[in-house]
């Protein structure tokens, strides 16, 4: 009898049971997990540890309740585990708890289990499990980095902070010990990864991705939108406009991208602010004296390719270690934009090519993001030809290219078990 194929792929080649442990559906880890039920060999099953995402809830980044408007859980096998937790969320160790965790994950028998990171109660008490008694290889994805780290000035605060930096680093290499492999999704990334003492034979590349093909489908069409939703906005189609897009939090800076749009002086370029958050308040009370600042409320995922289509520069100026890679980056060159980041955020060296496709701005700096704002608006011709360098660079970050780093890792760890 022929097997039926799905999406070229044979049901039958699906020899390998993989188990994904993430904390909740994510808008951009959702597709890649469809894609590879449709694309890869692997029969997998994500086993999601918290509901938010599916049902609308409180963000705080946001300020606001918030359900992704493009489907989570269609086209993969997943299961929730129920959370215990009296407080459940990602913002704290605890929030994570669930006490039938392992058993569901052992009930499946997968032959490798990948986390998407560690720090929370459920995943630790997983990866500490004995090798034996779990059965399967371990593997984990993440995306930390060291972009931001600095010593402070003052000798008693740099010694104590090195002894804590000290401590921290030793418990996080026991903690990568345990891994059979190890994905790493950028550059800084890999850094971090060897910084903690993981060897290189541990390492692959999966890199972050979205997904392309829905943010490059139709480009004509999307770009009318963008048009079109542009002069609703009250923008006129001759300025060049600045984007920034997501939440308007401490870490993201969207008021130093304020004050050097105010810097530049120039009448013929505006700024639009999409999204919403706890500095939303002061960037339009600051706001209120600049000529052709904008804002547009949240927009959700059915909505972003327009929001991108629109603009002519993104900007992502964040401060500090928690922009560990930045995914409206990739969302943004997938529709030929070039970028300006900050030296901290995480996609940097990987996504942006200064003068080839954008710019890298010392984070923190207002003169170094002005000046970084001033050489990109400098000609219209050079932003369309950074937009096209940049829509080939991350055409190498896509699904496929993560799903091949996690099957060579998946080969090695069968191979080298712990």
């Amino acid at each position: 009898m022929r097997l039926p194929l799905m999406n070229g792929v044979n049901v039958a080649d699906k020899s390998r049971r993989l188990a994904i442990v993430t904390t909740h559906p994510i808008q951009y880890y959702a597709p890649w997990f469809r894609w590879m039920a449709a694309h890869s060999a692997l029969d997998l099953r994500v086993f999601y540890l918290w509901d938010f995402g599916v049902r609308a809830r409180h963000d705080p980044g946001f300020k606001q309740d918030v359900k992704w408007d493009i489907p989570l859980l269609e086209g993969y096998e997943h299961e929730f585990v129920p959370n215990v937790s009296k407080h459940p969320g990602t913002d704290r160790f605890f929030g994570i708890r669930n006490a039938k965790l392992e058993s569901r994950i052992n009930s499946w028998k997968p032959d490798a289990a990948l986390l998407i990171g560690y720090n929370y109660a459920s995943l630790l008490r997983i990866i500490f499990t004995s090798a034996r008694r779990r059965g399967f290889p371990l593997l984990m994805r993440g995306d930390s980095h060291r972009l931001a780290y600095k010593l402070q000035s003052r000798k008693s605060k740099v010694e104590n902070r090195e002894r804590r930096g000290r401590l921290r680093r030793w418990i996080i290499a026991r903690i990568f010990r345990r891994f059979n492999a190890l994905l790493y999704v950028g550059q800084a990334n890999r850094e971090y990864f060897l910084w903690h003492g993981v060897p290189e034979s541990k390492l692959f590349f999966s890199p972050h991705a979205v997904d392309n093909e829905r943010f490059m489908a139709a480009p004509a069409d999307t770009a009318s939108e963008g048009r079109r939703w542009r002069t609703e906005l009250g923008i006129p189609q001759s300025h060049p406009l600045i984007l920034f897009a997501g939440k308007f939090e401490e870490k993201k800076r969207p008021l130093d991208l304020l004050e050097a749009f105010s810097r530049l002086g120039r009448a013929d370029v505006s700024l639009l602010f999409v999204g919403s958050g706890a500095l939303e308040r002061e960037l339009r009370e600051r706001s209120a004296t600049i000529p052709n600042v904008f804002f547009a409320p949240f927009q959700n995922q059915s909505q972003m390719p327009r929001t991108y289509a629109a603009a002519d520069l993104f900007v992502l100026p964040s401060y500090g270690p928690e922009e560990t890679w930045g995914l409206a980056v990739n969302e943004a060159l997938c529709l030929a934009k070039p970028v300006i980041v900050s030296s901290h955020v995480g996609c940097g060296p990987d996504l942006v090519r200064p003068n080839h496709n954008g710019l890298v701005c010392e984070a923190g700096n207002i003169d170094s993001l002005t000046d970084a704002l001033k050489s990109a608006l400098r000609d219209t011709n050079q932003l369309r030809q950074w937009g096209v360098a940049g829509k080939e660079i991350i055409s190498n970050y896509s699904y496929a290219h993560a799903t091949r780093g996690l099957e060579e890792a998946l080969d090695f760890a069968s191979a080298n078990r712990i």
